[in-house]
């Protein structure tokens, strides 16, 4: 019964003034008939007055404040110890809004057997579908991105990693991981995969932790009803995000694999950025990956 629920919506800020208050406003809307809920804002040392607007936003909200820029892991593990007889933890970004019936779906699909995490379907402020769905990263996956294009070699299990078939967007099912804008995880889940790792200050870190929650004999389920607004920026347009990305693919690989399918991995996410390198942002990540090469492939 969504009655008996309590869910710990928890959201990690760092200088998030222009989403927070909007954020917080969506949140009555969406848990309506959801049982009991609150809100922990968990402030990675913001400059910008986020945790000022967080605590006057009209929403009763626990903040904790980190004191620097711990990540989204950090964030996240933070606000898991700040909440207590929760039955699941909703994890957000400041900059997702969560639609009417949203949690509810989200809560109706952890009936599946197995389910550990949820994940909604998420669109932009057009309404238009982002890519949020993944595969576990693989090395056909990474070099069909690469000498395909991540669009055309998504349509295929076997080519790509992010999932660009329109089709599997339409249904719920299992999936190996999705993007972290948005994810319910049980209890349960929490008590049996553990902390978020915290190595992976950005990126992987939602990858890693779904590997692990699968290793754990749980499932993470798309549930297509779902619907929540990302407003999220492109992290291609950042050459410093985008190098923080590719380096974490490789570490997280090699973490779960042996060494010589990891250079094989290696190499082929630094052939993806070598045929892309009329781009400054993957110039700058295939020198990362380079220069870096001995430490990420470090077991």
């Amino acid at each position: 019964m969504l009655a008996d629920r309590r869910t710990t919506i928890v959201v990690v800020t760092w200088n998030s003034a222009e989403h927070i208050q909007d954020f917080l406003r969506a949140v009555p809307d969406a848990m309506h008939d959801c049982g009991r809920w609150d809100v922990v804002v968990v402030d990675n040392a913001s400059s910008d007055g986020t945790a000022e607007l967080a605590r006057t936003a009209g929403v009763e909200v626990t903040v904790v404040q980190t004191g620097r820029n711990a990540g989204y892991a950090a964030g996240i593990n933070a606000g898991i110890d700040a909440a207590s007889d929760s039955d699941g933890y909703l994890f957000l970004n400041a900059d997702v809004r969560l639609t009417p019936s949203c949690v509810a779906e989200l809560w109706r699909a952890v009936e599946h057997p197995g389910c550990g995490i949820v994940v909604p379907r998420l669109v932009d402020e057009n309404r238009c579908l982002q890519w949020s769905l993944r595969r576990e990263p693989r090395v056909s996956r990474t070099l069909g991105e690469a000498l395909l294009g991540g669009r055309r070699a998504g349509r295929y299990r076997a080519l790509g990693e992010v999932v660009t078939n329109a089709d599997e967007y339409a249904h719920d099912h299992t999936v190996d991981w999705a993007t972290g804008a948005a994810c319910l995880v049980t209890a349960d889940c929490v008590a049996r995969v553990g902390r978020w790792d915290e190595s992976f200050f950005l990126y992987s870190e939602e990858t890693d932790y779904a590997l692990r929650a699968r290793d754990a004999g749980l499932v993470v389920r798309y549930a297509s009803r779902a619907e929540a607004v990302h407003i999220g920026g492109d992290v291609h347009e950042s050459s410093a995000l985008y190098n923080v990305m590719t380096r974490n693919r490789v570490v997280l690989y090699r973490r779960r694999h042996l060494l010589v399918p990891s250079i094989v991995f290696w190499a082929a996410t630094l052939l993806n950025e070598l045929l892309r390198s009329g781009s400054a942002v993957h110039r700058s990540a295939a020198r990362e990956l380079v220069l870096r090469s001995a430490a990420l492939l470090r077991s």
